[in-house]
């Protein structure tokens, strides 16, 4: 008593405590909002001036982490308005002479509505404007690559290529010179100071992550693999990852290193400094590069490889995939130096042509090798191989037009064109074979985790009470969204690099808008919201399942319901749980029930056109269940079929046949039709015996006799008392009609066989014949009579 006491006392105070725990978020609200709006002005101010392709992604970058940030103030801001307008409603209609706390109460209210009303529409000025400048970014971010892309100079086979190339080579080259005395002068002047331990230390360190590290991680992810991971395919997909990951790393960490040791022994030019960020870079993707192609060939380790790959098609193919990586390498590393040096465009178009001429080089190099191995398998008959499928040949004729078109944009001095082209099939490539692998290896992990007969699968099946079906369904699902998922990244990645607005920036920034929701139909749809759904789905089914149990198990036995009243209440308890379910799922997503109910007046036109059938046996099957004309156990004979109800379900009835076959009936056809219940009113069968003695029989003795038989059965019973008739009298016999009641009508016929064969036994122990009305056959002449004289004489 004492502790209600206090929690009584202690309720206002918590009462107060969640008020201000409501109102807090909108000051914190109002502040983030307040500071979008000034990321957003101050990026449209840097947009007044010129800008370069670093400022314009990092001024992307800025604007749409403040338009998400508008959008989740101004989702905090809403959700507050909502408890505002609550508390207003709770109020009630203005009365003409309220309270003064109420009047007090009433403005307060008012003037939180209206200021928190103001800071929304301000929200929604901000994100205006803030889509307004990502989609000016976005624009000329394309229309410069358009222009690059688009611009034609001299064709390298003209005279005025190299006219304009030479002419530019000698200030090119003062320029390399200066960017080359430069760093060479700063460097020596450091040296003098003494050793530069750090730069020989960072030397040395990426001497080590680039060599001995990279192998030795390779090979204990592999033994780990090995002894730790489940099945072969978790073990092969995972090294594939795992070689991805330590190939990427390795080269990206050894050149970290390497740089900042020059950096901390001063070493590093200020001029070099972008060169040598180009470095890292070119490092960390040419390490991905070959890591990404090795990882998908598996030249060495054949039994590892994750690709329907033969073992000569990846001996062939792992070359080019290392001058692949070697050409990204050098690539990004001569583009980086020419913008640290700051050569002139000839020089920047020169180096494009010649980079574009390597590119189609190695790309046509690597198509006439798939050419020759197709070839190779056709002469040899071989089918099935990754090199003789029609896919990659589709893919391979798309290349060879790519191809085409570079080299004649080439030949036509459409050289940015051309360089365009051919690096899209590269990264095509790259990231074409890290989304296999990671799409593979995904779906591996998922479908091992969830399967019915591994430690976690029987976990959930014995723990959560799933279906071993419902575990492996539940792997594929999400293996299925996983690589949709790692397809739409993908598909952001390819085009980031080419004119898409902001690479990586725009696609995280679209998908993390796509994560604050989606207006449809009224309603706010995020992945948020999505997930809560299916969480409240997931606890009300777990919820309907635990009150099903105590039903079933617990409450219903202790009834007077016999089994078939204990199926119907647990089939209506079922379908109203599920629907009281579903309702709520659905609640949770924003769909209020005025929704729902005008949905479904929407699909009651449909349902009564296109699903009168089911809609009728779904009523019949509510009929069935509530007035149960028709119980389980029952023995029924529906058209010439007779056997046991087994289940009643809202659609049909199932009736298990005496060849224990199953004869699965609509509801509808119960209802509607003439159904014959033997066990309905009464569960009692009825044994009915007939049969004929001769008239010269004693009739008294003949009918104890059949008494008797009824006597000895034990399944005949002796409430009602069976009893005999002597039926007719025909033909020189006497005709025996007798009738006897057992426990049930299946026990019926082998009674009745029972009785049949005593009274055979004991009529011929008394030398009684038994049996039927003999027939009479007359055979009439049908030709005219003779007369009496010429009739032959009879004896």
């Amino acid at each position: 008593m004492i502790v209600i006491i206090r929690l009584l006392f202690l309720l206002p105070l918590l009462l107060a405590t969640a008020a201000v725990a409501q109102q807090a978020p909108v000051p914190s609200a109002s502040a983030q909002l307040a500071q979008a709006e000034r990321d957003i002005r101050a990026a449209d101010r840097a947009l007044d001036g010129r800008v370069d392709d670093d400022a314009r992604r990092s001024l992307r970058a800025q604007v749409v982490a403040a338009q998400q940030a508008t959008i989740a103030a101004a989702a905090q801001l809403t959700a507050q308005l909502a408890l505002v307008d609550a508390r207003v409603a709770a109020l009630g209609a203005k009365a003409p002479n309220e309270a003064p706390e109420i009047v007090q109460q009433r403005a307060q209210l008012s003037r939180e509505h209206s200021a928190i009303d103001a800071a929304i529409r301000r929200g929604g000025l901000a994100k205006v404007e803030a889509d307004q400048l990502v989609a000016e970014l976005d624009r000329g971010e394309a229309e410069q690559f358009a222009q690059a892309v688009s611009t034609k100079v001299p064709s390298p086979l003209a005279p005025a290529f190299w006219r304009a190339l030479l002419g530019a080579m000698p200030r090119d080259l003062r320029r390399i010179e200066l960017f080359l005395m430069q760093g060479t002068t700063q460097i020596e002047e450091q040296r003098r100071g003494g050793l530069p331990w750090q730069a020989v230390l960072g030397a040395g360190l990426a001497l080590v992550l680039l060599f001995p590290a990279r192998v030795l991680l390779r090979r204990l992810g592999q033994r780990y693999l090995i002894e730790g991971a489940p099945g072969h395919r978790v073990r092969r997909s995972g090294f594939a990852v795992w070689r991805i990951a330590t190939g990427t790393l390795s080269p990206l960490l050894a050149a970290a290193a390497l740089v900042q040791g020059l950096r901390w022994a001063g070493l590093l030019p200020e001029r070099w400094s972008d060169l040598l960020d180009a470095l890292v870079g070119a490092s960390a993707f040419a390490g991905f590069a070959a890591a990404t192609t090795g990882a998908l060939l598996m030249r060495t380790q054949p039994s590892w490889r994750m690709a329907p790959i033969d073992d000569a098609t990846a001996a062939r193919l792992r070359p080019l995939s290392w001058l692949l990586a070697a050409l990204a390498f050098g690539a990004i590393l001569i583009n980086g130096f020419n913008t640290a040096v700051g050569a002139s465009s000839a020089a920047d178009v020169a180096t494009q042509a010649v980079l574009a001429l390597l590119h189609l080089m190695l790309i046509a190099a690597f198509l006439l090798a798939l050419a020759r191995i197709r070839g190779e398998r056709a002469a040899e008959g071989a089918a099935g191989d990754l090199s003789t499928r029609a896919g990659l040949g589709l893919v391979e004729l798309i290349a060879w037009i790519a191809v085409v078109v570079a080299v004649v944009s080439l030949l036509l001095g459409y050289i940015g064109l051309s360089y365009a082209i051919v690096q899209f099939v590269a990264w095509a490539t790259l990231l074409g074979s890290a989304t296999y692998i990671l799409a593979g290896a995904l779906d591996d992990v998922l479908t091992t985790v969830f399967r019915r007969d591994g430690r976690f699968g029987q976990m959930l099946t014995r723990g959560v009470g799933l279906r071993g079906s419902s575990v492996d369904q539940i792997g594929l699902l999400l293996s299925g969204v996983g690589r949709g998922v790692l397809l739409v990244v993908a598909l952001g990645l390819l085009v980031s690099p080419f004119g898409a607005g902001g690479g990586l920036v725009t696609l995280f920034g679209r998908l993390g808008a796509l994560a604050q929701g989606v207006q449809v139909g009224g309603v706010a749809v995020s992945p948020g919201t999505i997930l809560r759904g299916l969480a409240v789905l997931f606890i009300g089914l777990a919820l309907v399942r635990g009150f099903m149990g105590w039903l079933e198990n617990k409450y219903l036995p202790v009834t007077d319901l016999d089994g078939s009243g204990r199926n119907s209440v647990s089939l209506v308890a079922r379908y109203l749980g599920i629907a009281l379910a579903v309702i709520w799922s659905l609640a949770s997503l924003g769909v209020g029930v005025e929704r729902i109910a005008l949905l479904l007046s929407a699909l009651s036109v449909g349902i009564g056109f296109g699903l009168q059938a089911i809609t009728s046996n779904f009523v019949s099957g509510l009929i069935l269940l509530a007035e149960r004309p028709i119980k389980i156990g029952d023995l029924i004979r529906v058209g010439l079929d007779e056997g046991d109800v087994k289940r009643i379900s809202v659609r049909s009835t199932e009736i298990e046949l005496a060849d224990h076959s199953t004869l699965i009936v609509p509801n509808s056809e119960l209802i509607t039709k003439s159904v014959l219940n033997k066990t309905l009113a009464n569960p009692m069968g009825r044994i009915q015996v007939q049969f004929s003695v001769p008239i010269t029989a004693d009739a008294g003795t003949v009918r104890q006799i059949l008494l008797d038989a009824y006597a000895a059965e034990e399944e005949v019973l002796a409430d009602p008392a069976p009893v005999a008739f002597v039926d007719s009298i025909v033909d020189g016999r006497i005709l025996f009609n007798s009738f006897a009641h057992v426990s049930g009508p299946r026990a019926v016929y082998p009674a009745r066989s029972s009785v049949l064969m005593m009274l055979l036994t004991r009529l011929r122990d008394h030398g009684i014949e038994i049996g039927t009305v003999p027939q009479k056959l007359e055979l009439i002449d049908a030709r005219p009579a003779a007369p009496a004289e010429e009739r032959p004489a009879t004896t």
